[in-house]
């Protein structure tokens, strides 16, 4: 049996408008085509900012599956848009079973944290090998150490709560030396603290960018497994707040995101023309859309320019192929 490899389209244009054409999708700014993609090979579109689509190819789209999810321009999620929920309601049931379950809730909560902190301590130890000083590398090496122990003490965590302190005391170890393993001037990427809604500062818009990409992607597989994606095991859980994606994308934070985000820092593949200061928002910094380009194309996507989309395994539940963002 054979899958067809389906796209995800990012939007990130300001003002552009999708619209159907018979069965093929245009991307339009003044009435200018800046795109033009068959139906067929997209599985789901994500729209930042004021991109807009029009109410027939939303219908479309929701009634063929394809889910369409909206961000504003700092890539924080406002809504999401989709069909008649499919999928097997056994594996729901057996889902919300498992949340009603304390200690299968607090088994999966644990799991979940001592990946993420694994992953953190091999990114730390990974930049340590490369660091440009011995007081980086002594100071990688020490934070790695350190989160040995909210590590070790997650079999005794008797409550949710208790495994979300751990979480919250090794990413704070973690991300007090992040800075460390940025080797670019600190001039131009400067990090010491985690800030987001809004970041403060280059460092921490690229984070907040690549974080959404993987939760979006995280979303759409735990629904296209039929998962419910709002109901979560470390995540409380909230109307709106898609909980099961965001236990998803702890696992992939530190390994994916922000090994990405360090390699275009690193590599000088974003500069700080990449990214705009707002002064009217209080000194708030977001990704321009060159620098949304250039970072989400290694994610899966990027500028309008062509390019091939990279190949990534093939399934409709989890769209990791992306078309190059217009």
């Amino acid at each position: 049996m054979t899958q067809q490899l389906l796209n995800t389209l990012y939007v990130q244009t300001p003002d552009a408008y999708l619209h159907l054409e018979g069965d093929t999708l245009k991307v339009e700014v003044d009435h200018q085509c800046l795109r033009q993609i068959p139906l067929h090979h997209l599985g789901a579109l994500v729209l930042f900012g004021n991109a807009m689509i029009s109410p027939h190819a939303m219908h479309r789209c929701a009634s063929e599956g394809r889910e369409i999810t909206f961000l504003d321009q700092f890539g924080r999620f406002r809504c999401r848009v989709e069909g008649p929920v499919h999928g097997n309601i056994l594996l729901r049931m057996a889902q919300f079973e498992a949340a009603r379950d304390e200690a299968r809730t607090r088994e999966i909560a644990r799991r979940i944290v001592a990946a993420k902190i694994r992953n953190s301590r091999d990114v730390l130890l990974r930049g340590a090998r490369d660091a440009g000083s011995e007081d980086a590398r002594m100071a990688l090496h020490t934070a790695a150490d350190a989160l040995k122990a909210p590590l070790e003490a997650l079999p005794d965590a008797a409550t949710v709560d208790e495994i979300r302190g751990h979480e919250g005391n090794a990413a704070a170890r973690y991300f007090g030396v992040f800075g460390q393993l940025i080797t670019t001037p600190t001039t131009e990427f400067a990090f010491t603290l985690r800030t987001r809604r809004p970041p403060r500062d280059r460092v921490n818009a690229l984070l907040s960018f690549l974080y959404a990409i993987v939760t979006h992607d995280c979303a759409s597989a735990v629904q296209g497994v039929g998962l419910d994606p709002q109901l979560g095991f470390l995540h409380t859980v909230r109307s709106g707040r898609p909980a099961a994606a965001l236990d998803l994308t702890e696992e992939f934070r530190a390994g994916f995101a922000d090994r990405l985000a360090l390699t275009l820092i690193n590599r000088h593949q974003l500069t700080p023309g990449h990214f705009t200061v707002r002064a009217e928002a209080g000194g708030s910094v977001l990704l321009n859309d060159e620098g949304t380009a250039q970072a989400s194309y290694p994610a899966g996507g990027c500028s309008h320019r062509p390019a091939p989309a990279p190949a990534s395994p093939p399934t409709r539940a989890s769209p990791a192929r992306r078309i190059r963002p217009v």
